[in-house]
């Protein structure tokens, strides 16, 4: 997915919820900091999105853009609504939302994850597919190791949940290539 295509998920999410703002919490979220981000981290042709405003807007968006929608199959991307609680993120992370708005947008605001708190919460994920996006991140040095454990150790995860992220970062951090 590229920023227009995530701008114009922003825009179709916003006018069906009537939201004014569509949180972005998902991969993609990186094209909010990094409009011509590495075309590795844009594989995915899905934005997980919420809205602040009622959790049932998730089903909007997942029942009008998401997979196998018309929206889906005429662009080939589409949004999954999301429950702001699907990430384990750090304390902090609703301050350090990046901000995507413009006339793409609708005029409507995406805010999208910063860099550290989108690893933070792909690292306590965990799959595979998570775990080979920060190795990207850290590849591209769009993030720095020290932070996002910093971050890590804020979360709620405890115990061997936290033992396992920690070491897949320090694996990562080592060899990102």
């Amino acid at each position: 997915m590229q920023r227009p295509q995530l701008e114009h998920i922003i825009r179709a999410a916003i006018g069906i919820t009537g939201a004014t703002e569509i949180v972005v919490i998902g991969s993609q979220a990186l094209l909010g900091q990094f409009p011509h981000a590495p075309t590795a981290l844009l594989v995915s042709i899905e934005a997980d999105v919420f809205t602040f405003r009622d959790p049932a807007d998730a089903d909007l968006i997942d029942g009008s853009i998401g997979e196998g929608s018309p929206f889906h199959q005429t662009f080939g991307y589409y949004a999954h609504g999301v429950a702001e609680e699907t990430a384990i993120l750090p304390p902090g992370w609703k301050e350090r939302l990046v901000r995507l708005q413009n006339s793409n947008t609708g005029n409507g605001c995406g805010l999208c994850l910063e860099a550290h708190d989108l690893a933070v919460a792909k690292l306590a994920a965990g799959r595979e597919k998570d775990t080979a996006y920060v190795a990207e991140l850290l590849r591209h040095k769009l993030v720095d190791p020290a932070q996002v454990e910093s971050r890590l150790r804020l979360t709620n995860l405890n115990g061997e949940r936290l033992d396992v992220a920690l070491a897949r970062l320090k694996r990562l951090s080592a060899d990102p290539g």
